[in-house]
């Protein structure tokens, strides 16, 4: 009998908990919607890759088993996302320069709600940017040849990756001492993952130096999971390959995220 005020209080606290988390990350896609120019700038800078590589580039690239669009725009959606999870990172430093996890402090909130919020918000602006990227690649001319439900696996599969990504440049924000420091630092981090993957070309076209990196590093093997899945496409074990990557990521970088919040706020 005695454990049922604590389960009550239990799951209330798990409630509001939750409340504030999702109030955090409304309040930041507004204030993103808000921001033309960021907006502008999450879609235009996805579309200008898949131009720039579908037209002036495509046509140097051979890829072996199908056309060079159909390669291209699922590493162009893994890209998309792992760069939209640096907006985590970038966000949380704006806000710390101008003082408003300060102010979230003084409210009476869980304390968890300003990272959860940050990242929750930021997967939901991914949803929207493949949404859109996949459109536009259908413009292009991409053609997946798998079904319905294996590129929904498929967009599930980056949406969790990048999620978890999140949480690691959660730590890269509260570190940084402004928004433009956290952009800085985050570019040497996300640049060699991106290029030197299975994002743009084969990775056989790569030097021989290079191709034990390209192959098993994380990026390449979400890209390759979900070229597969899109594709139809025999890919091996990419798929829990990257799982184990984004959850290995989350279990070492969010707890040090985590501290850190704890530290600064």
């Amino acid at each position: 009998m005695s454990t049922l005020p604590v389960a009550t209080s239990t799951h209330s606290a798990l409630r509001w908990a939750l409340s504030d988390v999702l109030t955090i990350a409304r309040r930041n896609l507004l204030a993103l919607f808000r921001i033309p120019v960021a907006i502008v700038f999450m879609i235009i800078q996805p579309i200008m890759f898949v131009i720039l590589f579908r037209y002036v580039f495509g046509g140097a690239i051979p890829v072996i088993g199908t056309s060079y669009v159909n390669y291209l725009i699922p590493g162009i959606l893994v890209q998309t996302t792992m760069f939209g999870s640096v907006g985590t990172a970038i966000g949380l430093a704006e806000d710390l320069q101008k003082g408003l996890i300060e102010r979230f402090r003084a409210l009476p909130m869980a304390r968890l709600a300003v990272l959860g919020g940050r990242t929750v918000s930021d997967l939901f602006r991914n949803v929207l940017v493949l949404i859109i990227i996949t459109a536009v690649g259908f413009a292009v001319g991409f053609r997946p040849h798998g079904d319905v439900v294996a590129y929904l696996q498929a967009c599930l599969l980056m949406l969790i990756f990048a999620y978890c990504l999140s949480w690691g440049f959660a730590y890269v924000g509260l570190a940084a001492p402004n928004s433009e420091a956290a952009q800085a630092i985050t570019f040497p981090l996300v640049f060699p993952l991106a290029f030197a993957s299975a994002i743009f070309v084969p990775v056989y076209t790569m030097p021989g130096w290079l191709q034990p990196f390209a192959i098993n590093q994380p990026i390449s093997q979400t890209a390759i999971a979900v070229r597969g899945l899109m594709l139809d496409q025999p890919h091996g074990h990419s798929t829990w390959i990257a799982l184990a990557w984004a959850i290995g990521a989350v279990l070492v970088l969010g707890p040090l995220a985590v501290n850190k919040y704890r530290k600064v706020a």
